[in-house]
C-alpha cells in the first residue's frame, strides 16, 4: 500500500526515562526495537503489527504496549494511516515501580501487545497529559499510577532472553561499540561460525539482521546522546552515521520523527 501522506509527529520528554509522542502517520514502519517499555491508545484508524506475540490489529481505543528489546513493526490497514499516543518508559522506572509493588519475582514485566481496558485508557490519558505540560510530582502521580494498573493486570513475567553463546558474543561486540564499522567477517569470527551460518542463526535468534541490529543500537546511542544535550552533527558522528543526513533518515524510517524533533522535545 502506497501513501503520500506525511507522518506529522510531537514529542515531549517529561521527567527522566519517560517520552511522550503523539503520531499521525500512514508510514509503514520496518522491524525495529526500543530501549523503553511502550505503552500508546489508537485514536484513529488502525494499523497491523507483527510483535514477539505474533501478528496483533489495533483500532481505535485500543491499548499498544511493547516491551525493551522486543522486535516489531507497523502497518496502517488503509491509505487514511492511524493516530497513537504513546509513553515510553525506562526499563528501570519500570522494574522499580514491580519491586514496589512485589508483583515481579525472578524476572522482569512483560507486557502484552494489545489490550482492550476501558479503565487503563484514563490513567494513560491522565499520564500522558502529565508529560506534556505538568510539574514533577504531578508526572510521578500519573506515572505510578498508570503502572501500578499496568503491573497488576496486563504484566506477566520474563527470564531473560537466552541466546546461543556465539550469537550472544557476536552481539556483544556490537553492543559494546555500536558506532564501530562492524564488517560480517568480524562477528562471524567472534561466533565461530562462518558468515552465512552467523546471518541465519542472528536473524532467527534476535528477529534482525546483523546490519539492522548495528542501525537499533546506533539510533539509542544518538539518543542517548542528544538526551545529554550534544550537538546533532557530533552525535552523527559519534553514533557512527555517515553524516547527520543519515543519521535523520534513520530516525524518520524507525521512530517517525527527526533528531531535531527528539532534542526539541
Amino acid at each position: 500500500m502506497a501513501s503520500r501522506r506525511a507522518t506529522r509527529q510531537r514529542v515531549h520528554r517529561g521527567v527522566p526515562g519517560v517520552l511522550a509522542t503523539l503520531t499521525d502517520s500512514a508510514q509503514a514502519f520496518p522491524r525495529h526495537t526500543h530501549d523503553s517499555y511502550g505503552v500508546g491508545i489508537v485514536r484513529r484508524g488502525a494499523q497491523r503489527s507483527w510483535s514477539g506475540a505474533g501478528t496483533v490489529e489495533a483500532g481505535p481505543g485500543d491499548v499498544i504496549m511493547v516491551n525493551p528489546g522486543e522486535v516489531h513493526d507497523g502497518t496502517p490497514l488503509d491509505e487514511r494511516g492511524r493516530c497513537w499516543q504513546m509513553l515510553y518508559l525506562d526499563p528501570l522506572l519500570v522494574r522499580g515501580d514491580a519491586a514496589e509493588l512485589s508483583s515481579t519475582r525472578g524476572g522482569e514485566p512483560l507486557w502484552c501487545p494489545i489490550a482492550r481496558d476501558v479503565r487503563l485508557v484514563p490513567l494513560f490519558e491522565a499520564c500522558f497529559a502529565a508529560v506534556c505540560g505538568g510539574d514533577r510530582l504531578a508526572q510521578e502521580q500519573a506515572q505510578v499510577a498508570l503502572l501500578a494498573h499496568l503491573l497488576l493486570h496486563h504484566a506477566g513475567l520474563r527470564a531473560p532472553p537466552a541466546l546461543s553463546p556465539s550469537i550472544a558474543r557476536a552481539r556483544q561486540r556490537i553492543d559494546d561499540d555500536p558506532a564501530a564499522n562492524h564488517r560480517l567477517a568480524d562477528l562471524a569470527a567472534e561466533a565461530a561460525a562462518s558468515r552465512f551460518q552467523l546471518l541465519r542463526a542472528f536473524q532467527r535468534e534476535l528477529g534482525l539482521t546483523p546490519h539492522a541490529y548495528v542501525l537499533q543500537r546506533r539510533i539509542a546511542l544518538a539518543r542517548r546522546l542528544i538526551a545529554q544535550g550534544s550537538a546533532l552533527a557530533d552525535v552523527a558522528h559519534g553514533a557512527g552515521f555517515a553524516d547527520q543526513s543519515h543519521m535523520t533518515r534513520a530516525f524518520v524510517r524507525h521512530l517517525g520523527y527527526t533528531p531535531g524533533a527528539f532534542a526539541a522535545g
